[in-house]
């Protein structure tokens, strides 16, 4: 029997030295799951090559892919990836990225998407063409992704925000259905007049307009406090919905200004712009005066919560509905930065679940478009 180690007589630094070794375990598992994943895309890729080049040039149809199916299935019967089905997968996944590893995408390309100008510069690195890794998705995600969207620049797009938010399939065809790429960057803000040039282009595409809080259901919605109150219930699909980068401080903030107490909606704070961020729930229509409690909010903040180390506090008005003129005008000669966008709560889980493709629904999507591209039934 093993006795009981004293943690109390562990040398001095110890904890410390263990976190760092499971820091590279981790790293390490992270690793080993990555090129999991980009061994299993790239043998993939290299069948659908194949099937793609028998069949121009020799004519190869659907019946070889059949048999290849039932040869391959009973050569590796512990694999599960060689249906027929996931044979026409593999071949619609290399007509549609003949580069891979990487999907290559002209700059001018991506002038009309939601992506700031710091982060498109980054990751042209100089070039005129930025190139979109693929392995940093799972199969399942490109199979899903591939008969929703048509466009390379859309699909770089939701690609890059799909593996910097760790999105999952459901999520990622989730907001492809919601037209998250026309909500981003859409609030109605003043940070180009209010931040540097540099942290205003991330901002406003921290941003989005609208928000999609379905999740909360069709509850009463007269008072704020019923809102802030199912977001702060489920705040895993609240902070989903915000965007990577966003963390919870806390709901009815309270900050004291000259012997009063103020109740700050939400308080976030923000990890790559590095501020805090007060979101101001109304579940009205948007009118100008509540500009000036926010701006009021975002003072006191920035007075006795914010340290030296942190950027100016934003503001974040969410408005029930808003007249994006009035909005407009509401922000002209305000000092503070802040944004102003509307929610929406009708949708219930089940009308979002219904637009949802099944597997199923995928596959024989992809079947249809395979089976009637001019294959030979030989």
């Amino acid at each position: 029997m093993k006795a009981e180690i004293d943690t109390n007589n562990l040398p001095l630094g110890y904890t410390e030295w263990r976190s760092k070794i499971e820091k590279l375990i981790e790293t390490a598992k992270l690793n080993a799951a990555i090129h999991v994943n980009t061994d299993m895309l790239s043998l993939y890729w290299s069948i659908g090559s194949d099937i793609i080049q028998k069949k121009k040039e020799l004519g190869w149809g659907s019946q070889v892919i059949e048999q290849l199916s039932v040869d391959l299935t009973r050569k590796f019967p512990e694999d599960k990836g060689y249906s027929v089905r996931n044979l026409r997968y593999m071949r619609r996944f290399a007509e549609n990225y003949p580069n891979f590893p990487i999907l290559q995408v002209p700059l001018a390309e991506f002038k009309d998407l939601p992506i700031s100008q710091v982060a498109l510069e980054k990751l042209a690195a100089g070039k005129n063409y930025v190139d979109v890794p693929l392995t940093t998705l799972s199969w399942y995600h490109h199979i899903s992704m591939l008969p929703k969207i048509k466009n390379n620049a859309e699909r770089a797009f939701y690609i890059l925000e799909t593996a910097n938010n760790g999105w999952s399939r459901d999520v990622m065809i989730s907001k492809i259905n919601s037209g998250y790429m026309k909500a981003v960057g859409r609030a109605i803000t003043n940070f180009s007049r209010t931040l540097p040039n540099y942290q205003s282009d991330l901002a406003q595409y921290a941003f989005k307009d609208p928000y999609n809080f379905s999740f909360i259901g069709t509850m009463a919605l007269q008072h704020e406090r019923d809102i802030e109150n199912s977001l702060a219930e489920r705040m895993t699909e609240f902070l989903l919905e915000l965007g990577h980068g966003f963390a919870y401080v806390g709901r009815q903030y309270n900050v004291v200004v000259d012997g009063d107490n103020y109740y700050i909606d939400i308080l976030m704070y923000h990890l790559k712009l590095h501020c805090y961020v007060v979101v101001e729930l109304k579940a009205v229509e948007f009118i100008p005066e509540f500009v000036s409690k926010l701006n009021f909010y975002i003072s006191a903040v920035d007075e006795y919560v914010k340290s030296p180390e942190d950027k100016p506090t934003i503001g974040l008005l969410l408005c029930r509905s808003k007249s994006n003129k009035k909005a407009e005008f509401a922000l002209r000669g305000i000092t503070q930065p802040m944004g102003i966008a509307q929610y929406e709560t009708e949708k219930l889980f089940n009308d979002v679940a219904s637009a949802l493709p099944t597997i199923e629904e995928i596959e024989d999507e992809l079947t249809n478009g395979c089976d009637n591209d001019g294959d030979n039934d030989t």
